[in-house]
């Protein structure tokens, strides 16, 4: 349970690493996001107001001529201001005011035209008042000084324009370079109140303007407009450097942004300046209202994150609970597979597996395998000779598992009890079906072929009991004759049916279970009878049969599981004493000289099968050729060994052995001789083993027990 704790530990560190760096980079992005919302917010003001900037000055410069030439006609002065104001619905006030002492009848003249406070009209009003002493206002003063278009300070315009505005103005020369006048423009901060101050870039935020001085011209806060500066009115914040550092840079002319904390929250400042005025613009945004949304995902988040804890701690304990659980089952599985384990040799070790069983008898080969499909199965055979007569038995229980081995060993037990005593097939069949059929309670069957072979005679008597029908392998392929019968198991006081026949020499019995027929491939194909008796050969010893029939089945089914157990048995009849056959010995040293024997070896047999002479040299000749490479072939130069060649006659069949010790050497791996070509053109080689396989039907070879054994027939 540690680990696990460990695992949670692990995970709430990893999900909050996590959600620190998804909330670091969302911050990153939605402080970008603000800052260029309130740029281009800043930009589209800026130019509203230079656009307002643009028109005052370009009304006031056109002007300009029309100013000079009324220095000389002053009583066109007021009709000129009016123009000005009537024409340009921006500009709330105009004068052109004369440097005193330049016009010695009027020393003091400035006609100002205005808009009338309760209408549309435009009054005209003397500004030469000792009251108002334009002479000392700085939208008079600072034009004269600079000698260009200059943008005052707001201001009160107290006994003028009764408004807070800002005065654009510039200097009017004479003819002579003498600055006579100063001709103006007034602009009202209301409209600009208003065009700043309605800014919306978050619900919360709010927009300053800040003149030259650092005083505010727009401001959410009245009181402040124009009475303090940015400093004093952030005077009581405690990082005083930040906004001395904000001030300077506004004032400067600078753009940026800054981060000012004030009372509990951290306030974003984004500022740019007004191109000309001198004025600086700014918008500021509380810190909560950029991050409110990332605030409210993060509470999701750590919801999310400890909901996944709990869910991951739930899943732990799930696994520990499981994992417990499952070694139970392990172990127990593992007891079980150790019992079936043990099951499995016990029943193998019920059926006979050494092979050749009966090694120091020369009449009789055999050769079984089984394969069940689980670890214990329901097939069985077994053998075992008595009085010169060979008892053997093949079965197939229904059925899989623990449940059919039981019955299977049964089965077994009960073939060795009763053939023990008994020689007929019949009579062993029939008590071992009244034995099953009394204990059978669930309804299990064994199909089963029981048989005796009179080892001395070839006779072989037998019973079949529902099993599949064996294969009799002689001059050719072909099903033993049976007769189904019942299986054993299914009712008492059945009456099976025996019969018999005779063997010959070489004659072999291929008994199976349809776990070999049925085996079955990916695509649902099964093996079949067909191709069973396709990879059947009278010239295979048993061994070799049921070799070459598993390979056969497994390149079949490839990677298919094996849905049913799977039995062999196969017995060849060898003895050469039987009627209507004859066997033939002769053996040479591996000396090309000792070749001459053949021709009497062969005379012998012609005489004995009244063979056609020409037949006979043709078969003296096959022998020479297939001896001689075994001699020039198998052994080593100097070696001494020696070549065995065992003849077989039957009835219309002659089979010829020629076997010897030497190296491993398959004379029919020769390549095929082209005897179209002539003597020079052919390659040497090939044209031996050519000559054999004209002349006999057929021609194969095999190495068994450290033997290379040549196997040759021809029909007679």
């Amino acid at each position: 349970m540690g680990g696990g704790v460990l695992l949670v530990l692990v995970a709430a560190i990893t999900l909050e690493a996590t959600s620190l760096i998804q909330n670091h980079f969302a911050k990153k992005g939605i402080t970008e996001e603000a800052s260029l919302r309130a740029e281009a917010q800043m930009e589209a003001t800026r130019l509203e107001i230079l656009n307002v900037i643009d028109q005052a000055e370009a009304a006031v410069r056109s002007m300009a001529w029309a100013a000079l030439w009324g220095l000389d006609h002053l009583d066109t002065l007021p009709a000129l201001t009016r123009r000005i104001v009537a024409d340009n619905p921006v500009i709330i006030g105009s004068t052109v005011a004369l440097v005193p002492g330049y016009n010695k009848r009027r020393p003091l003249y400035a006609p100002y035209a205005c808009q009338a406070a309760d209408s549309d009209s435009v009054i005209i009003k003397s500004l030469a008042t000792e009251e108002y002493n334009y002479p000392g206002k700085e939208w008079f003063t600072k034009p004269i000084e600079t000698g260009q278009g200059y943008w005052s300070e707001p201001y009160l315009d107290e006994g003028g324009g009764e408004v807070m505005m800002t005065t654009y103005s510039i200097p009017i020369k004479d003819r002579q370079g003498t600055t006579a006048a100063v001709l103006t423009a007034d602009i009202s901060l209301d409209w600009l109140t208003d065009l700043v101050g309605n800014v919306e870039v978050y619900p919360s935020a709010f927009s300053i303007m800040l003149s030259r001085q650092g005083k505010f011209m727009v401001c959410p806060s009245e009181t402040l407009v124009m009475r303090q500066t940015i400093q004093e009115a952030l005077a009581t914040v405690q990082d005083t450097a930040s906004v001395n550092s904000l001030a300077r840079d506004m004032l400067a002319g600078e753009s940026g942004s800054r981060a000012i904390p004030y009372k509990d929250i951290t306030e974003y400042v984004y500022f740019a300046p007004i191109e000309r005025t001198g004025w600086s613009m700014s918008i500021v945004i509380p810190s909560n209202e950029i991050f409110d949304e990332i605030r409210k995902m993060n509470w999701l988040v750590k919801l999310f994150q400890l909901l996944g804890l709990v869910m991951l701690v739930l899943i732990i304990r799930s696994v520990f609970r499981n994992q417990s659980k499952y070694r139970q089952l392990t172990e127990s599985k593992n007891r079980m597979e150790n019992e079936l384990r043990i099951a499995s040799g016990i029943q193998m070790a019920m059926l006979p597996k050494i092979f050749p069983p009966f090694p120091e008898r020369k009449d009789i080969d055999m050769f079984a395998a089984i394969i069940p499909a689980k670890e214990v199965g329901g097939d069985l055979y077994d053998f075992f000779i008595r009085e010169e007569k060979l008892y053997f038995c093949i079965g197939d229980v229904s059925g899989k598992g623990v449940p059919a081995s039981l019955l299977m060993a049964v089965t077994r037990s009960l073939f060795r009890t009763v053939a023990a005593h008994e020689k007929s097939p019949q009579r062993i069949v029939t008590t071992i079906n009244e034995s099953m059929s009394d204990m059978n309670e669930n309804n299990m069957f064994v199909t089963f072929f029981c048989g005796v072979l009179d080892l001395a005679t070839g006779h072989m008597r037998y019973c079949n009991a529902g099993h599949n029908t064996p294969r009799w392998i002689s001059d050719r392929v072909q099903p033993l004759p049976v007769v189904p019968n019942l299986s054993i198991g299914v009712l008492p006081g059945m009456s099976y049916q025996e019969q018999e026949i005779d063997l010959k020499y070489g004659d072999t019995l291929f008994f199976y279970t349809d776990g070999l027929t049925e085996a079955a491939n990916a695509n649902q194909e099964l093996f079949g009878e067909d191709r069973m008796d396709r990879c059947l050969d009278s010239g295979r010893n048993a061994q070799q049969q049921l070799s070459h029939m598993q390979d056969a089945v497994n390149a079949f089914v490839k990677e298919a599981d094996q849905s049913d157990d799977l039995t062999m048995l196969c017995i060849r009849y060898l003895n050469p004493d039987t009627p209507d056959s004859q066997v033939h010995h002769l053996i040479l040293h591996n000396d090309i000289r000792q070749i001459s024997q053949l021709a009497n070896f062969i005379q012998t047999l012609s005489e004995e099968k009244h063979l056609d002479p020409s037949l006979a040299m043709s078969l003296n000749l096959a022998l020479e050729e297939a001896v001689s490479n075994v001699i020039m072939y198998a052994y080593p130069k100097d070696s001494d060994g020696l070549v065995e060649i065992e003849a077989i006659l039957k009835d219309n069949l002659l089979e010829f052995f020629i076997s010897d010790n030497g190296q491993p050497f398959d004379p029919t791996e020769a390549p095929q001789a082209d005897v179209t070509l002539s003597a020079e053109e052919r390659p040497i080689g090939g044209l031996g083993i050519y000559l054999v396989r004209s002349i006999m039907d057929s021609v194969s070879y095999e190495r068994a027990d450290g033997k290379n054994i040549l196997h040759l027939t021809k029909q007679i």
